[in-house]
């Protein structure tokens, strides 16, 4: 069967497949118009789960795979913004829970793209999730194993045609959990963005003699350290409620100022996304 054949029907078989796991929240599989946001940065997920497009001359850099259902539709927001899909040549995700990360060994196939990953995220993306600390054993949380390309470590750069992306750990939420930074201009002017792993504590992590994850607390801890600390002009995150992304959309619409430009809502929401932990934490 031919290559070109052969992709088309992995992505109708991904189209077709019921992903049950979906059916946790709609909007995981909700579409999304694809946006600019600035510079080389644009959207290409779900009205619930986040994906970026990260073009360059030498070819494209993808953030977060999803769902396996997802891939389609992240391929028709890549194409619907005039790339192509073809032409990603790195994968990398926020971390390694499913709804990020599952549809990673589809883009593999279909793309050719180098997986990198967080070190500590690696032996549950290449297990298909199995090992992880909360959702290891729970079969609906499991995927299709990956072969990581690259193993990433804290402040590793990630480069591609004169764009540079810094990995920082932010552990907690998962072991490897992965907050990306970049700088872009636009306008003669530089922009610092985040693009935040996840600082949230899901409901049933056990903060406290954790036997899988004995440091969980102190890793959530740290991550918050990391977080205050970066410079923040353009608040991105693993989902689009994390930086208000359907309100910014529709102001982005109407016109006037970049509506992602918004350093004060990442500082409040790392304010409060950190008081959630410590209330967690007391509890």
């Amino acid at each position: 069967m031919p290559v070109s054949l052969l992709r088309c029907c992995m992505l109708s078989a991904l189209t077709l497949s019921s992903c049950l796991l979906a059916q946790t929240d709609p909007t995981w599989t909700e579409p999304f118009p694809p946006h600019h946001i600035i510079g080389n940065i644009y959207y290409v997920g779900s009205k619930g789960l986040a994906s970026y497009l990260i073009t360059t001359p030498e070819g494209n850099i993808l953030i977060n795979s999803n769902l396996e259902s997802s891939v389609p539709q992240i391929r028709a927001s890549i194409e619907k913004l005039g790339f192509r899909f073809s032409d990603t040549k790195i994968l990398l995700i926020s971390h390694a829970h499913w709804d990020h990360c599952a549809g990673s060994a589809a883009v593999k196939e279909l793309t050719g793209a180098k997986y990198m990953v967080m070190a500590a995220d690696v032996p549950e993306i290449e297990a298909g999730g199995k090992g992880n600390f909360q959702y290891g054993n729970s079969p609906r949380s499991l995927y299709k194993p990956a072969k990581v390309d690259r193993i990433l470590h804290d402040l590793d750069q990630v480069k591609l045609g004169g764009t540079v992306l810094a990995a920082h750990l932010t552990p907690g939420h998962t072991k490897g959990c992965t907050t990306w930074t970049m700088s872009v201009r636009e306008g003669g002017k530089t922009y610092e963005i985040v693009i935040v792993g996840s600082p949230n504590v899901n409901p049933g992590y056990k903060l406290v003699h954790n036997a899988l994850y004995p440091n969980i607390a102190q890793d959530y801890e740290r991550t918050f350290r990391t977080l205050k600390a970066l410079p923040c002009d353009i608040f991105l995150g693993a989902h689009g409620n994390y930086y208000g992304m359907e309100a910014k959309f529709a102001r982005l619409k109407a016109g006037g100022p970049n509506p992602f430009i918004d350093a004060e809502g990442y500082k409040s929401y790392v304010a409060e996304r950190e008081q959630a932990f410590r209330n967690e934490l007391q509890k």
